[in-house]
């Protein structure tokens, strides 16, 4: 295997999360792997902003003329549901 070109990437920190990050025995491996899970668990949708453009909005609300958003009686996760298609948690 070859190797992968690194970067550097900085940021600024509060004082408390600095104290925080202090703590952690490998700073930079913490980081990437938080950094990794928040990226891979974003909304797909507003792409974790957590805010819909006017653009997005409208294809929402079309969206939902034909789908619902409910919650799994199971194990309480909302999730999507197709017109009448009720899919079961597995739980």
């Amino acid at each position: 295997m070859g190797n992968k070109k690194q970067e550097t990437i900085t940021f600024k920190a509060d004082e408390t999360l600095a104290k925080a990050l202090h703590r952690v025995p490998n700073k930079s491996e913490f980081i990437r792997t938080a950094i990794l899970n928040a990226l891979e668990n974003s909304c797909p949708l507003c792409q974790g902003t957590g805010i819909l453009t006017s653009e997005q909005r409208t294809h929402w609300a079309k969206f939902l003329n034909t789908h619902s958003l409910q919650k799994c009686d199971s194990c309480k996760a909302v999730h999507l549901v197709c017109g009448s298609d009720e899919i079961s948690c597995r739980h």
